[in-house]
């Protein structure tokens, strides 16, 4: 479904998104509906990892623990070397 709405830019801003625009080969309206997804979609990724900032969790830490864990165990089982595949 689409809605069609009246929305007010400045110059500057209604000609940068016509020239990404074409040289993305998208209509204006297309173009205009995939940044403001994705501008969306960050605010909601950024609000995710802000609440895991403040639960106190270290994913990143945690998967680095686990691939140096991953790395540990192939050189026990595969005395360092690569795997076969």
């Amino acid at each position: 479904m689409t809605a069609k709405v009246t929305l007010s830019f400045s110059d500057e801003t209604i000609e940068e998104a016509r020239r990404f625009a074409k040289r993305e080969g998208l209509s204006l309206s297309a173009w205009m509906d995939q940044a403001a997804r994705e501008k969306a979609l960050r605010e909601v990724f950024t609000a995710h990892a802000e609440a895991v900032g403040r639960a106190g969790l270290d994913l990143e830490s945690a998967a680095l623990a686990d691939a140096s864990e991953v790395g540990m165990v192939a050189d026990v089982l595969f005395g360092g070397r690569p795997r076969a595949a």
